[in-house]
């Protein structure tokens, strides 16, 4: 199992995120709403 973990892992490269591209993802979060009944998830905008 060493071997396995061993190995050389690829490597990513990271990306910078837009500010408005993570603002608009906390907006639409927060907007967000699941409302569970009866063992049944809904989704739900709050706008």
């Amino acid at each position: 199992m060493e071997k396995i973990y061993s190995k050389e892992q690829r490597q990513f490269e990271l990306v910078e995120a837009k500010q408005e591209t993570v603002q608009f993802l906390l907006n639409f979060s927060k907007s967000l709403e699941i409302i569970e009944a009866k063992g049944i998830q809904f989704e739900a905008m709050l706008n």
